[in-house]
Order: structure tokens, then C-alpha cells, then sequence
């Protein structure tokens, strides 16, 4: 198991959900943090416990993944010690909606898409040349189940997380010969704010995804990213797929009456 022990782990979508969760896993391992998200209030308040319980570094960047100019600016402005980025966790990305390609919303695909993707382009292509030439580094990318199966009004969603996939296969190739990794976690169903997210605030609509069986928890993902970014060298896992143990597929799911 490598240490991350002073490494500065970047960290987007980091006020809640998932990133929260790896923010407070990598803190544990002693790694420096570099917490990227919009909502200011919610990236403070988790900056201050994490510095507080785990004694780490944490540094915080209140921007949005989608605007390029922000994404740049963002990081350019960094201090130099900041700017040396070991592991670049890509978990920004939302859903929006459920409906039927000739009834959606063209706002909603330009949210998915603009975050989901785009926002990942950004931020790589801002992380990415400073790992090249340090020559270390690691790529993890927060996919989804979604990005290998469809499913019934998940169209434009399920199109960004193939999207995923393939930029994070392609850029294991464009990496190739050197020694940073790459890898795509993609969980199945998550209790997290992403069906609340979903249905733009509906939660009743929401909690009715996770009743009659246990989902994963954001922790769950988060020791396995953790893992992902802890294995020797020459080992690099290019894609996980995790679902809960009542789940099979993207859309059969054992719910007990």
C-alpha cells in the first residue's frame, strides 16, 4: 500500500456525496487536500473539520467545473506548492430529469453534459500538463454503471458517463510510457443528493429510489477510491465497477416488499 502521506489530492464536487466522503478518506490517510466545488459554505465548513480532526492541509477553490475560464483561472492561481497535484478526483457530475428524448429538456442535457464531460475536460487539462512533466500522478474518474448500461429516460445522462468511459480509456493510451495512472470507479446506486439533484428538489420522488433494499453509502465508494489510488506502482486498475449486493444491473434491483 503506497503512502499518501503529504500528497496533494485534488478533489471536485468535494462539498458533498461522494467527494465529501473520499475527502474525509484520503484526510485520514494524511494526504493534503485541495477541495473544488461551488458552494462556498458547505467547502468551508468541511475544510474546517477535516483540518481540525485529521490535522492535514486543505486548501479550497469555489468555482464551477463547467465555466473554462473559471477552471483555468482557478487553478493557475494556485501557489506553487498547491499546483502539485498527485491524484485528481473527478467526481463533479449531476443527473437531471427522466424523460423521453423527444420530451427533454434541452437545459437539462446542456447541465449533464457541460459537467459531466466538459467539466471533467477542464479540470484534466488543467491538472494533467504539471503531472507530465513531474512525471507522477494519478487520474481517478468518478463514472457510473450508467456508463455501460442504459436505462429507461437516462439517454443524455447515460451518454455522458460513456463519454467517461472512453476519455478515461483514451487517456490511459495518451498516457502510455509514462508512469501515471488512470482509473474509472463506476458505481451503481448511491445514497446520495443525486436523485434529489435529479428531481430538482423533490424528496419524496427521491428517498423512493433507495427504499426496500440497502444501497452504497458515499463512504463505500470512498475506500475504494482510496484503494484505487493506494496500490503499488505498477499497479493501475483502469475500471471498477461497484453496485450494492441487491442490485444487478442498471435497472433490476431486489427490493423486499
Amino acid at each position: 500500500m503506497s503512502s499518501l502521506r503529504g500528497s496533494i489530492v485534488c478533489i471536485t464536487g468535494a462539498s458533498s456525496g461522494i467527494g465529501a466522503a473520499c475527502a474525509e478518506e484520503f484526510a485520514r490517510a494524511g494526504a493534503s487536500l485541495l477541495l473544488v466545488a461551488r458552494r462556498k459554505d458547505r467547502l468551508d465548513v468541511l475544510a474546517g473539520r477535516l483540518k481540525s480532526e485529521y490535522s492535514v492541509p486543505v486548501h479550497t477553490l469555489c468555482i464551477d467545473v463547467r465555466d473554462c475560464e473559471m477552471v483555468e483561472h482557478g487553478f493557475s492561481s494556485l501557489g506553487t506548492d498547491w499546483k502539485q497535484i498527485e491524484i485528481l478526483l473527478n467526481n463533479a457530475g449531476l443527473s437531471r430529469g427522466l424523460s423521453k428524448l423527444h420530451e427533454g429538456s434541452i437545459q437539462d442535457w446542456e447541465e449533464m453534459i457541460d459537467t459531466n464531460v466538459k467539466g471533467l475536460l477542464y479540470v484534466s487539462r488543467s491538472v494533467l500538463p504539471g503531472m507530465v512533466s513531474r512525471n507522477r500522478g494519478h487520474i481517478i474518474n468518478i463514472g457510473s454503471i450508467a456508463g455501460h448500461q442504459t436505462y429507461p429516460g437516462g439517454n443524455v445522462y447515460s451518454a455522458s458517463k460513456f463519454a467517461v468511459v472512453g476519455l478515461t480509456r483514451s487517456l490511459k493510451m495518451d498516457l502510455l510510457g509514462t508512469p501515471i495512472r488512470v482509473t474509472n470507479v463506476e458505481p451503481g446506486l448511491v445514497r446520495t443528493e443525486f436523485s434529489e439533484v435529479r428531481f430538482r428538489g423533490d424528496f419524496d420522488r427521491a428517498a423512493k429510489i433507495y427504499e426496500g433494499y440497502k444501497p452504497l453509502e458515499p463512504a463505500d465508494v470512498a475506500e475504494i477510491v482510496l484503494f484505487c489510488a493506494t496500490r503499488p506502482a505498477h499497479v493501475n486498475l483502469l475500471e471498477v465497477l461497484v453496485v450494492p449486493t441487491d442490485q444487478a444491473s442498471a435497472t433490476m434491483v431486489h427490493k423486499s416488499s
